[in-house]
């Protein structure tokens, strides 16, 4: 799993999680977009989500039984 943050027009930041299977990405990313309280979409396996919630993100996912194994630097 990588997550990352993009800068985007007018100082606008993107956070983007990569890695999961379309399977469960739909789910994960109702599960981001409430616990984090922002917008967000999926394009198939990719979830974009509204704002800078890198650290917060990987915590949320460590907490829903993501192990710190499958995470990338």
């Amino acid at each position: 799993i990588i997550i990352r943050v993009e800068k985007r027009r007018f100082n606008k930041y993107i956070t983007i999680v990569e890695g999961l299977e379309e399977t469960i990405a739909k789910e994960v990313a109702k599960t981001l977009k409430s616990k984090l309280a922002c917008g967000g979409t999926i394009d198939g396996s990719r979830i974009e989500l509204q704002g800078n919630h890198a650290k917060d993100a990987k915590a949320i996912l460590l907490k829903e039984g993501f192990k710190e194994s499958s995470f990338n630097a």
